[in-house]
């Protein structure tokens, strides 16, 4: 007996010998890959003739059919001679020692909730993905391999295989629930959520790849923890999004941003959602389930409650009716309101629609450039408001341009009959102090959007340019050629274009080069 269990030790050990021969297979394999990708001379072998029979990879961690079989025979005689706890605890042993060695490679250290909540936020950050990837790989690959290897050697006694399976792995699960508890409770902030949502992920996924490893009763109990754990941290990203919708309602900055440039609280919401996004079908899942909890205490905030009546995208879409489109859409109307205050802080009118228009194009823009977005507000959404930044540029233009049209009127030149010069002379001189004003003032405002930037532009000289040349065309002559002509006649058509091409720069660089 003391050599079976000397040999059977020796039989688990073994695959330790075996790994480093599958190394120069792989690396082989690698270099063919590369030749062909470089165009080298040679080929790499056939399947059947590159990688023999015995070298294929096992379904077990490590071990070939044979010593397998070896292991199991040993096993048998050992537990049949009275010696099933010897042969069991060098077993835990061996494969304990070997798995948590292939964990600490990848990077396992054992953290308690404590430690967790002690933790800095930037090593919590390098810490998470770690976890979650071992769970996964474990879930995936290590679980499976030693499900099947620990049921093969102990094939005649299957109680006894599955309460190895279960002392040898439930432990790293646990300490996976320890850590995902640890980062729910852990202080929240809106940069938290995306590592949140990967923890949600695993614990959905990772628990739902080990389905049938286990008994029914240690199953349920596993599931049980691991969706109370995924329950707080799900509460824990609802909350991130109600701390975002606060943020933005509690923003009551009262320095306008130079020129009517777009708001970083636009920029930083518009950007967090877009990548909250590439998790949409997890929020989905979180939201919903949140509601149900919601709806089922009697404790429930409205907010979630009546799901059809949350949707803030008006769109077709069936997603539009989840709690989480309600929740996108209230995140959007706090923003406009906000926005709509900000705009308030100029003096100038025209300058409050520019700002408005910036604003609402880069919110437009990101919600198009985003299908995701996209699809939950919905098109009756993005027509919605691109209406009200058609409204704001006819607001600008009416504002800004109207009163300068009113010098180019025809009407009122003539007096009984014949021009009057002095009213010439004064509309002139109206529409050059105007004009200057504008370019100096609307050179320095900001329009970073070049689509935008041009619209504005290409309205503005459609409207005032034939204006100026048709009125000037007419009255010019009214001139004496020489000093008089340049004191009120200050402009051509083509400086007025060039002007015009000048706003909205953002600097006043452009009033230097034309003086």
């Amino acid at each position: 007996m003391s050599y079976l269990e000397d040999e059977f030790g020796f039989l688990l050990q073994e695959h330790t010998n075996q790994q480093p021969v599958q190394e120069p297979d792989s690396a082989g394999k690698s270099s063919s890959a590369k030749a062909a990708e470089t165009g080298e001379e040679g080929s790499p072998l056939p399947e059947s003739q590159s990688k023999p029979e015995e070298e294929k990879e096992s379904p077990y961690p490590g071990y070939s059919e044979e010593t397998v079989t070896n292991l199991s025979n040993i096993a048998s005689q050992m537990i049949a001679g009275g010696y099933e706890s010897e042969c069991c605890q060098v077993y835990m042993i061996v494969r304990r020692h070997a798995l948590d060695e292939t964990l600490i490679q990848s990077g396992f250290e054992k953290i308690s909730i404590d430690d967790v909540q002690k933790m800095a936020w930037e090593n919590l950050e390098r810490e998470i993905p770690i976890m979650t990837s071992i769970i996964k790989e474990c879930a995936s690959v290590h679980f499976p391999k030693e499900h099947k290897l620990v049921h093969s050697v102990f094939s005649n006694y299957p109680s006894l295989s599955i309460s190895l399976f279960s002392n040898l792995s439930r432990g790293i699960l646990i300490q996976f629930l320890n850590f995902a508890e640890g980062v729910a409770m852990s202080k929240r902030s809106t940069e938290k959520l995306f590592k949140f949502l990967d923890m949600y992920e695993t614990l959905r996924d990772g628990f739902a790849a080990i389905e049938g490893l286990y008994p029914e009763e240690s199953e349920s109990e596993l599931k049980t923890e691991a969706t109370t754990v995924k329950g707080r941290i799900g509460e824990a990203a609802i909350n991130i999004f109600s701390d975002l919708e606060h943020s933005i309602k509690n923003d009551h900055g009262k320095t306008p941003v130079p020129g009517g440039a777009v708001h970083p609280l636009t920029r930083y919401t518009m950007n967090y959602l877009k990548y909250a996004f590439e998790y949409k079908s997890t929020l989905e899942n979180v939201f919903r389930d949140h509601s149900k909890i919601e709806r089922a205490d009697s404790t429930s905030r409205p907010r979630f409650e009546g799901d059809s009546n949350q949707a803030g995208g008006g769109g077709d879409q069936d997603n539009n009716q989840s709690p989480f489109a309600g929740q996108l859409a209230r995140i959007m109307d706090f923003l406009d309101q906000n926005l709509e205050s900000k705009s308030q802080l100029y003096r100038d009118v025209s300058l409050c629609c520019i700002f408005m228009m910036n604003n609402g194009r880069y919110i437009l823009q990101k919600i198009k450039s985003s299908p995701e977005i996209h699809c939950v507000m919905g098109d009756p959404w993005c027509r919605r408001k691109s209406s009200d930044l058609r409204n704001y540029h006819k607001g600008y233009q009416r504002e800004t341009w109207s009163k300068l049209l009113g010098c180019l009127a025809q009407e009122g030149v003539q007096v009984h009959g014949k021009v009057s010069k002095t009213v010439l002379k004064e509309r002139f001189k109206n529409f050059n102090i105007m004009f200057d004003e504008i370019h100096r003032t609307q050179s320095q405002w900001v329009v970073s959007d070049e689509q935008l930037q041009s619209e504005l532009r290409v309205s503005i000289a459609a409207v005032v340019i034939p204006a100026y040349r048709a009125f000037l065309g007419r009255f010019s002559q009214y001139f004496t050629p020489g000093r008089q002509y340049e004191k009120y006649v200050k402009y051509q058509a083509e400086d007025i274009e060039n002007c015009v091409e000048e706003l909205f720069e953002g600097n006043a660089s452009s009033i230097a080069r034309r003086r």
